[in-house]
């Protein structure tokens, strides 16, 4: 591939081609990406999303690889993993400022560790700051944009931009930035002080919830659906029947309805005829239409 012969002379990381996206996503779904990065630092990612761009040439950046359905036919050009060479956390006073590769995870207990409260309803959710921020992750009534203070982002060029948060438009489950040609690099989050035990206690008690009422035992990536106006997406799809409705080795969970779990086979072919099913019962029974909280990547 000479196209990609002067990036791979120059990037510190790693880099490999034709690398299945199973290993990288939480359904443990998806085909190869043609040119798979994992930059060592942000000077590595400044320079790939130049490169790409002054190639013309397709960039998916992932994390975490949860709210995520890989095409099993993979993705053209190159993918970006932000994990461990873009996780640094810092404190300072009432803000903790991550890299987009930093775990929710880390997040939560750094902030615990500094008596820094206000972050415990993230606890459980499987993803990385940068997909968060992009999509407004939330949980237990809160969500993260109601503590972002900043975001830098690495604009088309390789250029370091900073975004406060009145520059930003957040929703529920998404934020302007998803249709910016920017990607996240890091983003810096105002918390208040708290007493570790009491963030211990209320950690804990989110993590249990979430061990009794999701199908933590399978892969997934979480919440197919987005709740509607005044109601949830689990009742309207058990409620319509679907609890249990399989297609190859893709099923609605029969702990949550709003989980499509990979039993251990599934392609995303099934579990795209799965959601079409889903949402085609629920819509002759209610006649709401099921809005996709799971992003799709590839041809499906």
């Amino acid at each position: 591939m000479p196209r990609y012969e002067a990036l791979f002379s120059g990037l510190k990381g790693r880099i490999v081609r034709d690398e299945p996206l199973a290993k990288h996503t939480t359904y443990r779904i998806g085909g190869p990406a043609e040119v798979f990065v994992e930059p060592y630092g942000i000077d590595d990612l400044q320079r790939v999303v130049a490169y790409a761009h002054s190639q013309s040439l397709p960039l998916t950046v992932i994390g975490a690889g949860s709210n995520l359905l890989v095409s099993d036919q993979g993705l053209p050009g190159i993918v970006v993993k932000l994990g461990k060479g873009l996780s640094r956390i810092s404190v300072n006073g009432f803000y903790i400022t991550a890299e987009a590769g930093a775990r929710l995870s880390r997040i939560t207990s750094i902030a615990c560790e500094n008596g820094l409260g206000g972050l415990e309803f993230l606890a459980g959710i499987p993803a990385s700051v940068g997909g968060a921020v992009a999509m407004n992750a939330g949980a237990h009534g809160s969500q993260i944009s109601d503590f972002i203070r900043y975001v830098s982002v690495i604009c088309e060029d390789g250029s370091i931009e900073q975004r406060c948060k009145d520059e930003i438009e957040f929703g529920y489950r998404q934020s302007s930035l998803q249709s910016e040609l920017v990607i996240i690099a890091s983003a810096t989050l105002e918390c208040f002080p708290k007493s570790p035990t009491l963030i211990r206690e209320e950690t804990k008690a989110i993590l249990d919830r979430r061990k009794r009422t999701q199908p933590l035992e399978y892969p997934s990536a979480g919440s197919v659906f987005k709740n509607p106006p005044g109601d949830t997406a689990g009742r309207l799809i058990e409620a319509a029947g679907c609890k249990g409705m399989s297609v190859g080795g893709a099923q609605v969970s029969l702990k949550h309805a709003n989980f499509i779990v990979n039993t251990g086979t599934a392609k995303a072919r099934d579990v795209r005829e799965l959601i079409a099913k889903v949402r085609e019962r629920v819509y002759n029974k209610f006649g709401i239409h099921l809005e996709l909280e799971v992003k799709l990547l590839g041809k499906h």
